[in-house]
């Protein structure tokens, strides 16, 4: 596969697109203010439990910088209120609400939305 191609697979979902809500387990699978990688068919996607603000995201877990799936390892936190992943290779900051880039570079990654029902994780795609 090319570079293009592995990152063309990875595209934001709103909740009004989701076709289908994937179980990924439960809230104790997951650490507390940090990310963990899950696999949903092609994409690696990194979930994140943001115990200090009660939410949780999910992104694509491939850094559009260096090409490397190491996202659900980076920092998490906020700039200027906006909370967000920091690539652990190049410290990289990408918004963990709309996948934007916090540098003002070009990059971006897909953001997914997620749900907790009876102490399940679910993240939602459309394909």
């Amino acid at each position: 596969m090319q570079e293009q191609d592995i990152l063309n697979q990875y595209q934001s979902v709103s909740e009004d697109n989701v076709k289908e809500w994937f179980k990924v387990g439960v809230v104790e699978d997951f650490p507390e203010n940090s990310g963990a990688c899950i696999k949903y068919k092609t994409k690696q996607i990194a979930v994140y439990n943001f115990v200090r603000t009660g939410k949780w995201y999910a992104t694509q877990n491939l850094c559009p910088h260096k090409m490397e799936m190491v996202l659900s390892l980076g920092m998490i936190g906020d700039k200027d209120g906006v909370p967000k992943v920091a690539c652990p290779m190049h410290k990289k900051n990408f918004s963990l609400e709309d996948g934007s880039n916090l540098g003002g570079e070009d990059l971006k990654i897909a953001t997914y939305p997620v749900k907790i029902k009876k102490g399940n994780v679910y993240i939602g795609f459309s394909d």
